[in-house]
């Protein structure tokens, strides 16, 4: 028909008129609507009961939201001068200050961002795919997972210090691990139950996974990537040979920083998703829900139960102050609790001083050209070290533009701790220093940068809770329930640690718990850790 219109053309006018990937996609039935995700809650006038809700994070946006629609009376305490919590996209204008570094502020170009919180939904996130739909922010694709991205190990391997494309070292160890696992089938060694037809079948799978030949031998196939590409006329393309498995064992590129495969771990298996604009946009629609009751710049020093509901202190641009409520729901990170005056249980003050976070750090690098992109067709994804940097990540959005932000370094732990007692121009330093063994474009292409080391922010002191298996059975169950009159939320609280899931399952449980507690009914909520 002369009118109808394509898919794709469907995709690119709505993403020209704003309408965003994700509502177009659910209008072309290529993705089915989020679960409704409704609370059996009876909305009732809140009795003009008022809820201290301290932290505007995600989880105490989200509770503070589903809270007022069931008429409670809500204030939010937030020490920052901005929403959102650890859910924070970076742009030009941003500012932090560190517990041991001065306030910096980002200069980057108008529309560039990195998110230097969480930057990826998971498709069976169900509850974080449900409120981007009730509050309209729009997704988009987050490529998780590219082939075309790197490994790098520094080393003294013969495959070390060089740069190696992902799809080599997967197919390759692919390749040959089926092929060691044919010949262990052929000659009857695994699994003597099968019978010939069951060990044929396998032998057969074993090949197509591996890419072996009809002699279960391994070699060099289209999978691994070309290095002449095939074209027109008579170029086929030519194919390179596959890296010696002695030589991928001794570079070190199979040490834990590579083995951890995103496609096989649960939460990163693709399809991924995230906010267009930046994971900050659903913080911000959620600011713009509750913004009455939001007081940015408020600092809580003390919580205390009364014989009767909660005192929460909190100072401010214009002095000290004093708050009582009904009920709080604090959403601190456990760190930043620790140092607060409270009158808890001994049970609850050695959870809170005994929970670890992990220590963890991102910088954003603004490059003038996509080099990524033009020189070396890497479109999203993480190219892997085993330095100081651990994952590079690319920009999952604005293709084909001309500016860019890379996250220069993602790391952890030991790494994290030792970049992170760096000054920014040193971070600076070192992740252009380490990030142009990978891509020599760094020099001539760097403009500007911005580091965020999250156990040194103040408000943070970490990037997510790690439980052990023996703290999940004490620790972790004391925060669960009630302290008097204060209930606790936040990723801290959910077996979603480091994921906005955490937040907002914990936002629904407490907001449950709360609203029970306070009307005296009978609630069915689905209990924290479930399907998310």
């Amino acid at each position: 028909m002369e009118n109808s219109l394509s898919r794709r053309d469907f995709l690119t006018k709505t993403a020209k008129l704003g309408v965003g990937a994700y509502p177009a996609l659910l209008a072309l039935n290529l993705l089915p609507a989020a679960p409704a995700h409704a609370f059996n809650l009876r909305a009732g006038s809140g009795r003009g009961k008022h809820i201290i809700i301290l932290g505007a994070g995600l989880a105490g946006l989200t509770a503070a939201y589903e809270l007022r629609k069931l008429g409670y009376r809500c204030t939010i305490l937030e020490a920052r001068q901005r929403s959102g919590g650890r859910c924070w996209s970076v742009r030009g204008g941003a500012t932090a200050t560190e517990t041991q570094n001065a306030q910096h502020t980002a200069g980057f170009d108008k529309g560039l961002y990195f998110n230097a919180g969480p930057s990826r939904i998971p498709h069976h996130h169900q509850l974080t795919m449900h409120y981007c739909k009730e509050l309209g922010v729009p997704l988009e694709v987050y490529n998780n997972v590219n082939e075309g991205s790197y490994y790098f190990a520094e080393g003294k391997g013969p495959l070390s210090n060089k740069k190696v494309r992902a799809r080599e070292i997967h197919n390759d160890m692919r390749g040959y691990l089926n092929e060691l696992l044919a010949k262990t089938v052929s000659q009857h060694q695994l699994y003597a139950t099968l019978t010939a037809e069951d060990g044929a079948r396998v032998l057969e799978y074993l090949r197509a996974e591996g890419g072996l030949d009809i002699d279960k031998l391994y070699k060099a196939s289209a999978r691994r990537g070309y290095l002449e590409q095939p074209g027109a006329g008579n170029q086929v393309g030519k194919l390179g040979n596959p890296h010696r498995l002695a030589d991928i064992v001794s570079s070190g590129l199979l040490d834990p920083d590579f083995y951890n495969v995103a496609e096989y771990t649960y939460e990163l298996q693709m399809t991924m998703f995230q906010a267009v604009g930046g994971m900050d946009q659903l913080a911000q629609a959620l600011e713009k829900r509750v913004a009455d009751c939001l007081q940015l710049g408020a600092e809580v020093t003390q919580i205390q139960n009364q014989a009767a509901g909660v005192r929460v202190v909190y100072k401010d641009p214009q002095g000290t102050h004093e708050l009582a409520g009904d009920l709080c729901i604090c959403t601190l990170p456990l760190p930043v609790l620790s140092n607060l005056t409270h009158n808890f249980s001994a049970d609850v003050s050695r959870a809170i001083d005994s929970v670890p976070y992990i220590q963890t750090g991102k910088i954003g690098l603004q490059f003038g050209r996509r080099f990524w992109e033009e020189d070396e067709q890497i479109y999203g994804g993480i190219t892997h070290t085993n330095n100081e940097l651990t994952q590079i990540f690319y920009p999952s959005y604005d293709y084909l533009s001309q500016k860019g932000i890379l996250i220069g370094y993602y790391n952890f732990n030991e790494k994290a701790q030792r970049v992170g007692e760096l000054s920014y121009a040193q971070r600076e330093q070192l992740a252009l220093q380490k990030g142009q063994l990978i891509h020599p474009q760094y020099p001539k292409e760097f403009e500007q940068s911005f580091s965020v080391s999250w156990h040194k922010q103040p408000h943070s002191l970490g990037g997510w809770a790690l439980y052990s298996p023996e703290q999940r059975q004490t620790h972790y169950q004391a925060l669960l329930k009630p302290e008097g009159y204060v209930h606790f939320a936040g990723e801290h609280t959910t077996y979603l640690t480091a994921w906005m899931a955490g937040a907002f399952e914990s936002a629904r449980s407490v907001t449950a718990a709360v609203h029970n507690r306070l009307s005296e009914q009978r609630v069915s909520y689905p209990t924290v850790g479930a399907k998310s």
